[in-house]
């Protein structure tokens, strides 16, 4: 039993010892090694992780320097914010397998759209966020300036605007632990998130340019920068929670400047975790097991592997108290 971790390491040592538990475990302990020998990571973000309160322990993990950047959707770039600003206005609903259609849309008549069990309030969060998000747009724009969508999320979050609304201890938001950090962050398919939905209406409108806000395509030209000039060494490790958009585009890097720049001095990444409840494989990304990423040029036949088909909001939190001796 190691005696400088915490309780929740020592609890996670004792009795984790098979199956999804000992995958757990395996996983905890390869992204350590990884960092002790000087290893890189990337963290990805699918679901509704910022909404299922992941910032509790990754923003700690972002202080520690325990991960270097972050793939993530839309929604949890914003929802994370959203649970600094409006905490106290969610709404729980534990029997929500249960609610009748007539139910679900009186929660929308009163303002709030269900995740699971936890409802976001539409007007203290997106419309509280809104306010202060498209001043930051429109004063780019007036400026001849473009930004990617965290690069705005970040000057919101620095210029104090939002800190009046702050409903939580801001040390559990992982994107003001990332803003203070600069920390690198990957956003595909932003424009499939409520800011990008209110961006696309202000555009519209023709309020606002499309130009103002840098694009995928940027975004992959800015991976492609930063795995250069980090993937040395040890190389780059990726962590992946969930699967999705914000799995896929980050670890195409590889394959991209591999096969279609002709870069063959590229490494592949040098450790791999999912996880994930989804239905192994049958034509799913989120489902095919690591193996399948090697006949695309992604992991190599030496990458550690470690696959953990369990619920993320329950295992992420563990795996990361391990890696952070909790």
């Amino acid at each position: 039993m190691s005696t400088n971790r915490g309780p929740i390491s020592q609890f996670i040592e004792k009795n984790y010892l098979h199956f999804n538990a000992a995958a757990l475990v395996d996983a905890a302990k390869g992204y350590e090694k990884h960092l002790l020998e000087g290893g890189k990571m990337m963290i990805t973000l699918a679901g509704a992780m910022s909404t299922a309160e992941l910032g509790i322990s990754l923003a700690e993990m972002i202080r520690q320097g325990k991960v270097d950047i972050i793939s993530c959707t839309g929604a949890n770039l914003e929802e994370d914010i959203m649970n600094l600003v409006a905490h106290k206005s969610y709404k729980r609903v534990p029997n929500y397998r249960d609610l009748s259609p007539q139910e679900e849309w009186d929660l929308l008549e009163n303002g709030y759209n269900r995740v699971t069990d936890t409802c976001i309030p539409e007007e203290e969060a997106f419309r509280r966020i809104q306010k202060h998000i498209v001043k930051q747009w429109k004063d780019a724009e007036a400026q001849g300036e473009r930004f990617l969508p965290h690069e705005f999320m970040y000057k919101l979050l620095l210029s104090k605007d939002m800190e009046q609304y702050y409903e939580i201890d801001p040390k559990n938001s992982w994107m003001l632990a990332a803003a203070e950090r600069n920390l690198p962050i990957i956003c595909p398919g932003w424009e499939d998130s409520t800011m990008g939905n209110i961006f696309a209406s202000y555009c519209i409108k023709n309020e606002l340019s499309p130009s103002t806000m840098k694009s995928g395509i940027e975004y992959m030209m800015y991976l492609t920068d930063w795995y250069k000039a980090n993937s040395a060494g040890k190389g780059v490790g990726f962590f992946q929670i969930g699967g999705g958009i914000a799995g896929d585009f980050p670890i195409c890097v590889v394959p991209m400047m591999y096969q279609d720049l002709e870069w063959h001095d590229v490494p592949f990444w040098s450790y791999f975790c999912q996880i994930s409840d989804s239905t192994t494989s049958y034509g799913s990304y989120s489902g095919a097991v690591p193996n399948e990423k090697i006949t695309w040029g992604k992991l190599d036949i030496d990458t550690p592997k470690f696959i953990v088909e369990s619920d993320a909001t329950i295992v992420a939190p563990l795996i990361f108290a391990w890696i952070l001796k909790q």
